[in-house]
């Protein structure tokens, strides 16, 4: 089982690597945040989406079936990527790997921030982590894969 959870986190920090935009606009947050809403809705997904740059939020949409309770994972997710500038998956990965889940850290609030799959750093070329890009309502790797399959296609448009 650690070698398939290695495998899987140097499969992530290899998306992390790929998918840097080199620029990051309110037109660019809208046009993503819109084909992650057209790749749900074609999928039928109750998924919740948000887009940031920097503490503002560029993009949010709501699909049927989700809560609010969705927008609560997402501000989560968020603040565990802007801590670690890395996937919120990533990082409850890396501390799975480690022996200590994420949530078992003493110094982790749970209610602020959390490990799971969903929220990936928007990183810009020569600049570093400026936003986030969050999905919440699937399980967590299927969240996260959805985030990178849309900003792969995205970035190779």
């Amino acid at each position: 089982m650690t070698k398939d959870l290695a495998t899987l986190i140097a499969e992530i920090e290899e998306q992390e690597r790929q998918l840097v935009f080199t620029r990051f606009s309110y037109d660019d947050a809208w046009q993503l945040g819109s084909l992650l809403v057209s790749l749900a809705k074609e999928r039928s997904l109750t998924v919740a989406i948000d887009i940031t740059r920097g503490d503002q939020q560029l993009f949010h949409a709501a699909l049927p079936g989700s809560s609010a309770n969705n927008d609560l994972w997402i501000q989560r997710k968020i603040r565990t990527v802007r801590m670690f500038s890395t996937s919120s998956f990533l990082v409850g990965l890396v501390e799975k790997l480690k022996g200590i889940p994420f949530e078992d850290r003493p110094w982790n609030d749970t209610t602020l921030f959390a490990a799971h799959g969903g929220s990936f750093p928007v990183t810009v070329v020569d600049t570093g982590v400026v936003g986030t890009v969050t999905v919440s309502g699937l399980p967590q790797a299927e969240d996260h894969a959805l985030v990178v399959e849309a900003i792969r296609r995205f970035l190779n448009k």
